[in-house]
């Protein structure tokens, strides 16, 4: 095998295999990769334009069953903190959330023993005839395993359910490594590698919108990671063609302050700032077929998530106007609406608002800027 070969093979977006990528990995420099990817993003995306969106990343509840040891922000059944949120404070989320500009919220919880269908069926019913605009991005796959589950149904019936009351697409959550040694190593409380991708299976079957993720640098090998890859981008190949399946894949490095893996010894974040963006760019040579690749800035930072415009992504996420299960692990980079645009504007690119499904939006007049630089500012 040789780097130069690979390397435009993939620009010319036919399929890497493990092997390739693993080679790639170990033998091409970070500038080749990040050249090759850039041309990649290029031709798939071709404009000067990087996209970004204001949205809140809400919790339905902190009950869960699935004692991630990578997780601090769950409570077993019963904990004095445990907690189901109301809908009085959606609205007061939901309020500020449309305050602020955005119109979407993504909303997910832990696997609680006694939330099935019919619980989040009302939620998503009562949350759209409050608020008939808002966008419901929820849930994720080990979620939608887990309340299959708890009503003995399938993983069509409830997304089909779901679907009707509100829900407008799915998050790639829980996915962290799609191998089952790791999960049965770090998250074995929630569904396996198989189930996590047949969920996504079954929502490009209902042409339910999904993204889908990757949380590396804790106990997985290099050829895990890159089957991982493959594992997403072949699902994505099944799609029917009038769905759009995974419209974006976003890495990030695992976040180990005060995590159960961290004070086993088991696994520490040694993911450097290089490694991240050699990642990145090996994400969009691998995945070819998913449109769009996100740079994570909330676990990697302004610097490193602005090297990554040049190396294969073309989105930078969201200003997260909350967000609560990462952070709970020491990511503790923020956004405002200005800061966001102005870190995009730094490393060369025009910012671009956007909806969940890369529609592009106007920026909203009735931002109050002052309420967003209260709720979270940069760190770096």
């Amino acid at each position: 095998m040789e780097t130069a070969t690979l390397l435009e093979k993939a620009i010319s977006k036919q399929f890497l295999s493990l092997e390739e990528g693993l080679f790639l990995w170990n033998n091409a420099s970070t500038a080749e990769l990040m050249y090759a990817a850039n041309l990649l993003r290029q031709k798939l995306v071709p404009s000067n334009k990087v996209t970004w969106i204001i949205d809140r990343n809400s919790n339905t509840t902190n009950v869960c069953i699935a004692n991630c040891k990578f997780c601090n922000f769950f409570r077993k059944p019963g904990h004095e903190e445990s907690y189901i949120t109301s809908i009085e404070t959606y609205k007061q989320k939901i309020d500020e959330l449309f305050r602020y500009g955005g119109d979407q919220l993504l909303l997910q919880g832990g696997h609680h023993p006694d939330l099935g269908l019919q619980y989040y069926c009302d939620l998503f019913k009562e949350l759209k005839s409050l608020y008939p605009d808002l966008k419901l991005h929820a849930l994720g796959p080990p979620e939608i395993a887990h309340i299959a589950k708890l009503d003995g149904i399938s993983h069509t019936e409830v997304l089909s359910a779901l679907k009707e009351a509100g829900l407008d697409s799915l998050p790639g959550a829980g996915a962290e490594i799609l191998s089952d040694r790791v999960r049965r190593l770090i998250s074995k409380g929630k569904c396996g590698r198989r189930e996590w991708l047949d969920v996504m299976r079954a929502a490009h079957q209902l042409d339910i919108t999904s993204s889908a993720t990757m949380m590396f640098g804790h106990v997985e090998t290099d050829e895990e990671r890159f089957q991982h890859l493959i594992d997403i981008r072949q699902v994505q190949s099944e799609k029917p063609e009038y769905a759009k399946g995974f419209i974006a894949f976003i890495p990030w490095p695992f976040q180990d302050e005060g995590t159960l893996l961290k004070k086993l010894k088991r696994a520490r974040n040694t993911v450097t700032g290089d490694e991240y963006v050699r990642m990145i760019a090996l994400s969009r040579l691998m995945l070819p077929n998913i449109t769009n690749i996100q740079a994570s800035w909330l676990t990697v930072g302004k610097k490193v998530a602005q090297i990554c415009l040049h190396s294969g992504a073309n989105d930078f996420g969201s200003i997260m106007i909350e967000e609560n299960v990462v952070s709970a692990a020491g990511a503790a980079f923020r956004f405002t609406a200005n800061g966001i645009q102005e870190a995009i504007v730094e490393a060369g690119f025009t910012p671009q608002l956007r909806t969940q499904q890369y529609a592009e939006r106007e920026l909203p007049a009735q931002i109050e800027q002052q309420q967003l630089d209260h709720a979270k500012m940069i760190v770096d």
